[in-house]
């Protein structure tokens, strides 16, 4: 978490500081933001110079999501952004797979909701606990939405109910949904009200439609689905947040293929997961990692089945991941 950045010495701003806005980012273009202002006023705003924060590399030094001081050009009337107020939370993740870099998905959220399809495109298990693990890291309460349930034949709704209940017992609001047939898309828009929410997920999981089911009003262009491969194909471009005619504030991304966890430490990944937390303290050791040590209670309840086998080897697929930092 990083305490507000301003742009260049002291000097520069304080010539800044004559005739400030302040708004929200609620559009990532690349080197262009679309800030909001209270008044509900528009601006194209860019950086001059670098924004960097302390500890982690970046590709994009600013969010949606953000709230910033802008000052205005007095010939086209942009905006050149100088400060960035301090963010209470962020959502970020590996850029790529093979990638140093990480990127920040979006800033200030209340929760960030999981749009997720078990067909056409299949979400894995393990794309989720990623996704998680990393809501957990920045304390940003998770969602699970369950979309297109009117695909599902009998053996995959077996399935949906087995991941319905385990994360459901490990504490998270699991909702299952269909954007075609309106399947709970009343309770949908209850979960977003008064709250600023990111909404992510596979390109094709359905997260325009569940958006336009809202308020059509919007009219998101929603994707269409890759037959070679069965996989969405990407409709939205950029982050963007929108305001819906119900008092909601969304913030949609682009489809997201992977997610690559970052600044993660061996020790704390069990943390994350709401069921290891609770068992963690009756482990042997104090900084067991729930692999091969001896007095394991995680292990234990796995052999037992109290703790769902999938969950536990994604947790050992991303310990794996983790290399220690170089300082």
């Amino acid at each position: 978490m990083y305490l507000g950045y301003s742009l260049g010495s002291e000097k520069i701003l304080s010539f800044f500081m004559s005739n400030l806005k302040n708004g929200v980012v609620i559009r990532s273009t690349g080197s262009w933001y679309i800030v909001k202002t209270d008044d509900g006023a528009l601006y194209s705003c860019k950086l001059k110079g670098r924004f960097k924060i302390k500890g982690i590399r970046t590709t994009n030094p600013i969010a949606v999501g953000d709230h910033v001081d802008f000052k205005l050009s007095d010939i086209d009337k942009t905006g050149l952004i100088v400060h960035i107020h301090e963010r209470k939370n962020y959502i970020i993740r590996k850029a790529t797979k093979l990638s140093k870099a990480s990127h920040i998905i979006a800033s200030n959220l209340d929760q960030a909701v999981l749009i997720v399809s078990l067909v056409k495109p299949r979400t894995s298990t393990g794309f989720i606990d990623r996704f998680l693990v990393t809501a957990e890291a920045y304390h940003i309460p998770a969602i699970l939405v369950f979309n297109k349930s009117d695909l599902y034949d009998e053996n995959i709704k077996i399935k949906l109910n087995e991941y319905v209940h385990v994360y459901s017992s490990a504490g998270y609001f699991c909702l299952i949904t269909s954007a075609k047939n309106d399947f709970h898309i009343e309770e949908f828009k209850e979960m977003l009200h008064n709250k600023v929410s990111l909404l992510a997920g596979h390109s094709g999981v359905g997260k325009s439609a569940l958006i336009n089911k809202t308020d059509p009003l919007l009219d998101l262009k929603e994707g269409e689905i890759s037959q070679a491969h069965l996989k969405g194909k990407h409709t939205t471009t950029f982050a963007e947040m929108f305001s819906l005619t119900f008092g909601v504030d969304i913030i949609d991304t682009p489809g997201i293929k992977e997610f690559g966890l970052v600044a993660f430490e061996k020790t704390e990944l069990g943390q994350r997961f709401p069921e290891i937390r609770k068992l963690m303290h009756q482990c042997r050791y104090s900084d067991c990692l729930h692999t091969d040590e001896p007095g394991c209670a995680v292990r234990k309840a796995v052999e037992n089945g109290s703790f769902p086998k999938f969950r536990y080897q994604n947790y050992l697929n991303m310990l794996n991941d983790i290399h220690p930092r170089k300082y």
